[in-house]
């Protein structure tokens, strides 16, 4: 409708210009205000075209839009719609009570099953226990060599060599130490003296000595070893040692077989 009244106003608009350039013609005027009223003109109808025919474009691309529901309210209430509309399509709600029922229940069924497993664990556990009857503990005694033990005595604190033997390249002592006094006594092993049949200071390294052995003591153990290198055409050896710092102590053990 709007498009076929277009062609009627650009028709009025045109008719509108001749009658304004015919009475002007009538008319003696200066050129430029006749020039000027005439573009006046035209831009007032080119103007009046435009709007219209934007009018009626917008119009006519407008049609069947709606503007939007701006209210709260109906979206909340078309939102509860439809979700009551998809829960009434199918899906199924459950009760609290009987989700708290179903996973107590698997709870239960859980610690029962665990207290099950601990016992057949008990069980095999004890069928795969040796029956072990309760025996006496047999004292082994240690089988001493030829010429051992080498003991020495001296105010009460024992020194005594056990056995020797060869091992990577040293010979090791096994020597044992225990006092047997009231007071405690203190030792310096690098005053432990340690010669050959010959005469020779031989060095020597113990390790597992007590630095102090103290009053009414149990036996102590450790050992002392020697260079082989130092023990080719040696028959035995001595050992001597004194406390430190009183040396009153004089521990003399003589006569220690080391033939290889």
């Amino acid at each position: 409708m709007n498009n076929c009244l277009l062609p009627f106003a650009l028709l009025i608009v045109v008719n509108k210009i001749l009658l304004v350039c015919y009475s002007l013609s009538t008319m003696k005027i200066n050129s430029t205000v006749v020039l000027t009223l005439i573009l006046l003109t035209l831009m007032l109808g080119a103007g009046s075209v435009s709007a219209f025919l934007g009018f009626s474009m917008g119009s006519s691309a407008l049609k069947g839009v709606t503007s939007p529901d701006g209210r709260p309210a109906s979206k909340f209430a078309s939102g509860k719609t439809n979700n009551s509309q998809q829960l009434a399509g199918g899906i199924t709600l459950l009760k609290e009570e009987d989700i708290l029922k179903t996973v107590k229940s698997r709870m239960d069924d859980k610690k029962n099953d665990k207290k099950i497993r601990k016992l057949e664990e008990d069980e095999e556990i004890k069928t795969r226990k040796p029956k072990t009857e309760d025996k006496p503990q047999e004292v082994t005694e240690e089988k001493l060599q030829p010429g051992f033990p080498v003991v020495a005595e001296s105010e009460g604190v024992m020194l005594s060599v056990q056995s020797a033997r060869y091992s990577g390249g040293d010979l090791l002592l096994k020597v044992k130490m225990q006092n047997q006094g009231a007071d405690s006594v203190r030792f310096l092993y690098s005053f432990l003296d340690v010669t050959d049949d010959k005469g020779r200071t031989l060095s020597a390294i113990t390790e597992g000595l007590p630095a102090e052995l103290p009053g009414k003591s149990s036996t102590f153990t450790g050992t002392v070893s020697i260079p082989t290198a130092l023990l080719d055409d040696v028959g035995n050896i001595s050992l001597a040692l004194t406390d430190y710092p009183a040396q009153k102590l004089k521990l003399q053990v003589s006569d220690i077989p080391v033939e290889k």
